[in-house]
């Protein structure tokens, strides 16, 4: 998969590709490209923003900022999907997730600040996508995240039975995951569940089973 992220910070990025899942598959099964709308700017002094009209705090992302580094990329607009990401986008969930894992070429426009001029939504981006209903100072975090969760979807990223019954899995019927626990089997008087200890693989996969319906039922989602 070629995945591309436009951003004003493209070293903001650097601690997650030495992280696994992500460095995992990078330069395999994932090709994370980054760029800087200031290599690309037709403005002086690296300029990629300025004040919006009609007034108003904060810096927009100027659409012939976004435009040019586009073309310069792709030699225009790209055939792909590429996906901005804002509040006003739809919400990322995991099955939204799984359908950008699947595009062999994926780009991502983020900003900062006050965002998008809104003629890049309208006529440079293809889709829109929110992490959730908050703002955050820039779009590399959500950038991130959405790296992140794609990369431990790609093949070879995560060990073959890692992936398979996690929450949102098939598995678990697209539920919340049963609780974990490791040694110490007590601790300040806290101690694993007896059946965890039982050696009884029928009781365990029974009890985890029942202990996701339960998680998920009180979940507000």
């Amino acid at each position: 998969m070629q995945l591309d992220v436009f951003t004003l910070v493209p070293h903001a990025f650097a601690w997650l590709c030495e992280q696994r899942p992500v460095a995992t598959v990078l330069g395999g099964e994932l090709d994370l490209r980054l760029f800087s709308y200031r290599d690309t700017t037709p403005l002086r002094a690296g300029q990629v923003d300025d004040e919006p009209y009609g007034g108003g705090a904060g810096m927009v992302l100027r659409v012939d900022v976004v435009g040019a580094a586009l073309e310069r990329v792709y030699g225009g607009q790209p055939a792909h999907r590429v996906v901005a990401l804002t509040p006003q986008g739809r919400q990322l969930t995991q099955g939204v997730v799984e359908e950008l894992a699947g595009e062999n070429k994926l780009t991502l426009l983020s900003a900062r600040f006050e965002g998008f001029d809104e003629r890049i939504l309208t006529h440079l981006a293809s889709d829109a996508i929110s992490i959730g209903p908050y703002v955050l100072s820039g779009g590399e975090l959500p950038a991130m995240v959405l790296v992140d969760a794609i990369a431990r979807l790609l093949p070879g990223a995560l060990a073959e039975e890692s992936g398979r019954v996690e929450t949102f899995s098939t598995e678990l019927g697209g539920g919340l995951e049963y609780p974990h626990y490791t040694r110490p089997a007590e601790f300040r008087g806290w101690r694993v569940p007896e059946v965890l200890l039982s050696g009884n693989h029928g009781r365990i996969a029974a009890w985890r089973r029942e202990q996701s319906r339960e998680r998920s039922a009180r979940s507000p989602a």
